[in-house]
């Protein structure tokens, strides 16, 4: 017996569309209306799609803090686009240390400064997370990959580390804090580092070679002694 062969019909083909256009003329549906909802993306927001991973209270962020704002600007420049006509992506740039007492606006201009980056049309594959949280998700434990994990922090291209020097110092948060920075030092990664110690303090609390590399990769910026959030809370 004789079989046929049957060459494959790829979607979009004449007979295809023949078929997909008589489907839609008996059931008096417009081709034409029909091309455009397709053809026509959906409109998309970059600054919609990072404040999804914002926290609530700092979704409307806005970073005016001179420093900040020259950071944003220098991470903006360092952006290149993957291909032409490609949106540019943060690849590497400088970093950034804040340091100030509790309520000082330090994690407020942080976001801000990410949010910038959104407005400004540039692409950010980012993390955030509390310097007392990493320590949390890296401390090794059964069924947990820690080294992996570590990795994928390491090499985030924008980190914004919250809060470090809060978390009770130890030999194996020094190791671990260590590590990191390091890695983001080589790699010349951005990142956005607050901290209520002093800059001062940094040596006696993480150690010689992370107030080295520290000092090295970031611009460091004292904030005012305020409390705001008091200060706002009584108004």
């Amino acid at each position: 017996m004789r079989t046929r062969n049957r060459e494959p019909q790829l979607l979009g083909s004449e007979g295809t569309l023949d078929r997909m256009a008589r489907i839609l003329a008996a059931r008096n549906i417009d081709p034409a209306a029909v091309a455009a909802l397709v053809d026509e993306p959906e409109p998309f927001s970059p600054l919609d799609a990072l404040s999804a991973g914002i926290p609530p209270r700092y979704r409307a962020a806005v970073a005016d803090h001179p420093q900040v704002l020259a950071w944003a600007r220098e991470v903006t420049e360092a952006a290149v686009a993957p291909s032409r006509g490609a949106r540019r992506q943060v690849t590497t740039g400088p970093s950034l240390l804040m340091a100030g007492v509790v309520g000082a606006g330090k994690t407020h201009q942080a976001y801000g400064a990410v949010r910038l980056l959104a407005q400004r049309g540039i692409g950010v594959r980012w993390r955030a997370t509390t310097a007392a949280d990493l320590y949390a998700d890296l401390r090794p434990r059964p069924g947990v990959d820690s080294e992996r994990e570590l990795a994928a922090v390491s090499r985030c291209p924008l980190l914004l580390l919250d809060d470090l020097g809060a978390a009770k110092s130890s030999e194996w948060v020094e190791e671990v804090t260590s590590r990191l920075i390091n890695r983001r030092y080589n790699l010349e990664l951005p990142t956005l580092i607050t901290t209520n110690l002093s800059i001062r303090d940094f040596r006696a609390y993480l150690g010689d070679r992370v107030a080295s590399r520290l000092a090295q990769m970031t611009t460091r910026v004292e904030f005012e002694p305020v409390d705001r959030r008091r200060f706002r809370a009584a108004a």
